[in-house]
């Protein structure tokens, strides 16, 4: 995020507070995810991946993601520009936890007559 923290901040938040201050929210997790399982995806890319973000949000959500060094964002000086996004090593510890929830998600989608195929 971009305003870091107090000393007396952290000492008042435990490790789930943390975690989901910077993967919390509506679109986090899922560009983690699809950065998991593509390993390097360009802007619009990312942008097909999520059908329902606009173009705003995907630019501030990669910025935090970056700012927190989760993702990595390597520019091209070329015409037209090329930007590629992949998850920094701190992005990578997460896909464990980020699977345990896609398979718990599913899980529960299958109690309730519903599946879902996508595999990382």
């Amino acid at each position: 995020m971009k305003n870091k923290l107090e000393t007396s901040e952290i000492s008042q938040l435990c490790g789930v507070d943390y975690a989901f201050k910077r993967i919390g929210g509506k679109y986090k997790a899922r560009i983690l995810w699809h950065l998991g399982s593509k390993k390097v995806l360009r802007y619009g890319e990312l942008g097909r991946t999520l059908p329902d973000i606009t173009t705003k949000m995907l630019t501030q959500t990669l910025r935090e993601l970056e700012d927190d060094k989760l993702v990595l964002r390597k520019m091209y000086h070329e015409v037209p520009p090329k930007v590629e996004y992949s998850l920094s090593d701190t992005g990578q510890e997460l896909l464990p936890f980020i699977k345990h929830l896609h398979h718990w998600g599913n899980k529960q989608l299958e109690k309730e007559g519903y599946s879902c195929e996508e595999e990382m």
